[in-house]
């Protein structure tokens, strides 16, 4: 071999070890990306079951239900006429309540429309909520820089 067949090989090899090292890191990728949806858009388009989602919205007002044990049943909802059922299995975050904002993940039970969370995040303080849902609450309507949540009395912005 010449040298310059030298150097192409050693090029090529190269070229097929980072093609392959980005083959696998977008596969390792795909395999742990969980979607971000509210319930209108899984009206619009439903979700396969076992498809790892987070779910994001309101606490519905008056539909959270303690079960035995720690198991509790809630309502997700949007300000829209679209809530899914979420049942969580463990401890709420200490400022879990109804009407606050909260993001959930997990996947729908197959055969149901019951979203079965592993995971419950809760805001943190007055002042947060998710930017997404943030903006979809205000391009309805039902939240406004500055005013808070109708009813809630309290202040909430929205943070980058």
């Amino acid at each position: 071999m010449t040298r310059k067949q030298k150097r192409l090989a050693v090029i090529a090899g190269g070229m097929g070890f980072i093609a392959a090292a980005v083959l696998l890191v977008m596969f390792a990728f795909s395999q742990s990306v969980a979607y971000f949806y509210m319930p209108a858009d899984l009206a619009k388009t439903p979700v396969a079951p076992e498809t790892r989602i987070r779910l994001g919205g309101l606490v519905g007002e008056g539909s959270v239900v303690r079960d035995t044990g720690s198991t509790v049943e809630f309502s997700v909802t949007d300000g829209s006429t679209n809530a899914v059922k979420v049942r969580y299995t463990g401890i709420l975050p200490d400022l879990f309540r109804e009407g606050q904002g909260v993001v959930t993940e997990g996947m729908f039970t197959p055969g149901t429309n019951i979203f079965v969370a592993d995971t419950v995040l809760a805001k943190h303080d007055e002042t947060y909520m998710p930017k997404d849902v943030a903006d979809r609450l205000k391009a309805q309507g039902l939240w406004k820089e500055g005013q808070g949540q109708e009813g809630s009395g309290k202040e909430a912005k929205a943070t980058p």
